[in-house]
């Protein structure tokens, strides 16, 4: 079962209590956008196994969302931050890289956080 840590209340809750909202740190395409911008957004993403950056919403608790670093292979989670963070915080991406040698920021955003 996945567990993650609210950073907000600090309640390890487990995936009962928590609702998904998809891939963190991307720009989501809404009222207004040019169709191909709404399909490169809905359709073309990437979806590799491994690390992800996510977002989560403490939907039966303080109802407040946040991020995940997380592996999709094996349920790992290396931490949680706030929502309005920008980038994922540095000593989530060194423990990252600390359990996957060869593992960048830059690598898995596309150049998205420089």
């Amino acid at each position: 079962m996945l567990i993650l840590n609210c950073p907000y209340c600090g309640v390890d809750a487990d995936e009962t209590e928590l609702a998904a909202g998809g891939q963190a740190h991307i720009k989501r395409e809404t009222v207004g956008s040019t169709d191909d911008d709404f399909e490169e957004y809905m359709f073309m993403r990437e979806n590799p196994r491994g690390v992800h950056f996510e977002r989560w919403r403490h939907a039966n608790g303080c109802g407040k969302w946040f991020h995940a670093a997380r592996c999709t292979t094996t349920l790992e989670v290396f931490g949680t931050y706030s929502a309005q963070t920008l980038a994922p915080p540095k000593e989530i991406c060194d423990r990252i890289s600390g359990k996957r040698p060869g593992w960048s920021l830059a690598q898995w955003g596309g150049g998205m956080f420089s």
